[in-house]
């Protein structure tokens, strides 16, 4: 049996695994044959609606609407977004290959045969999603410095690398090695995904009545050679009565916690708490050199990085003010005011939207490109005030001290 292909015989169904490179010229013309040779009464596909229409109309950041996604505290998960398609498309360019293209192919060729589809991956938002709410402070900038550093390094990989990517013995290498650097989003972003790609794909069977070939009840399902373990797994245990098909828990977003909504605020309790001190230990004076001290800190980190973003200079005046109401209320972010303002008055034209996928390849290209600038004004804005949080806590005690 190929490394590449898994097929599972069951009562009244076949289920075949096709597990490819993501970015593979392989890849592509093995889903093509396998699915021609096999003529499969159902092709699943590891891709969510989302994704598919990304990859068919090319046209998803086009209709972004970037000041509305900052309101709705999505600056984060839309900087995720662009790193990994920063990742997938310099491989892909290395290559000459589109990332997900083995995953249209398996469309393409489904729809010529006149073979239906189904798509099987949870969508990628809500991936991303639980999997930041169930990071803490560090885990969440060690995941934003993962994905950084794999978007913009210069590692080069040829093609015989890239399917070698398929060797079960790699793959699970490199599984072992997420679930040490950050296992809970190792948790989200594959087991979760394995479980949930295996339960689409068992119950597509249904859709098996408007097959074609009435007579062969074949489920084709194209997916990454990463997953191929983890779906079998799942599907077997699926089979065996040892596991349900009930999916709702992982098509939600984790519930906080209350310890973990009262965390934001211990900040801003804490630094009223040393303000207070200062009132009632040394006078007004030394409680409002305090309070000033803090506005200035704060604020000034978080000037600072929407200048070093090159923000507009009204974007830098936001962030200054911003920063400290920022701390006070954590329902609201620091980027919120500095990526709001700056995409306001630097609206994305259909140029940025674009060139995105190739600016976002370099340096220059970032700072020219509207919107991946509006996202590096609201990281380091952000990151500024939260500097500035972090060192003036020792600096506003060092001020109680005789």
């Amino acid at each position: 049996m190929n490394d590449t292909r898994v097929c599972m015989q069951f009562p009244g169904r076949e289920i075949l695994l096709i597990g490819t490179a993501h970015v593979s010229r392989e890849s592509i013309a093995e889903v093509d044959r396998v699915i021609r040779e096999s003529r499969p009464a159902m092709v699943c596909v590891e891709l969510d609606a989302g994704r598919f229409a990304a990859i068919s109309q090319q046209d998803a950041w086009e209709k972004l609407d970037l000041v509305k996604a900052f309101r709705e505290g999505k600056g984060f998960l839309l900087m995720a977004n662009l790193a990994l398609a920063s990742f997938q498309r310099r491989m892909g360019m290395e290559l000459g290959v589109k990332p997900g293209e083995e995953m249209k192919t398996a469309v393409d060729t489904a729809q010529e045969l006149g073979i239906p589809y189904a798509l099987c991956d949870r969508e990628v938002q809500l991936t991303l999603r639980r999997a930041w709410s169930r990071c803490g402070l560090w885990s969440k900038c060690k995941l934003l410095a993962a994905l950084v550093s794999s978007a913009f390094s210069r590692e080069k990989l040829n093609p015989q690398e890239i399917e070698e990517l398929k060797s079960r013995n790699e793959l699970d290498g490199m599984m072992r090695e997420l679930a040490q650097y950050l296992p809970r989003v190792k948790e989200t972003l594959i087991d979760e995904r394995d479980r949930y790609l295996g339960v689409k794909i068992w119950t597509a069977g249904p859709g098996l009545e408007a097959s074609p070939v009435p007579e062969k009840k074949v489920v084709a399902a194209v997916v990454g050679a990463g997953h191929l373990k983890g779906i079998k797994a799942h599907i077997e245990a699926i089979a065996q009565g040892r596991e349900d098909t009930d999916i709702t828990e992982l098509d939600t977003i984790p519930a906080r916690s209350a310890a973990a909504k009262l965390v934001p605020w211990l900040l801003p309790v804490f630094l009223g708490i040393l303000i207070a001190l200062g009132f009632f230990i040394s006078g007004a004076g030394v409680s409002l050199t305090m309070l000033a001290k803090w506005l200035l800190l704060n604020g000034s980190l978080a000037a600072l990085g929407a200048l070093i973003a090159l923000g507009h200079p009204l974007t830098i005046l936001a962030s200054f003010f911003g920063a400290p109401v920022g701390t006070l209320s954590p329902l609201i972010s620091v980027g919120f005011f500095s990526g709001v303002v700056e995409a306001s008055l630097r609206r994305p034209r259909i140029l940025d939207t674009q060139t995105l996928f190739d600016d976002i390849l370099s340096i220059k290209g970032i700072y020219r490109n509207r919107i991946s600038k509006a996202l590096l004004v609201f990281l380091l804005s952000s990151l500024g005030g939260a500097i500035g949080n972090f060192i003036s806590i020792p600096a506003l005690a060092g001020l109680l001290l005789p």
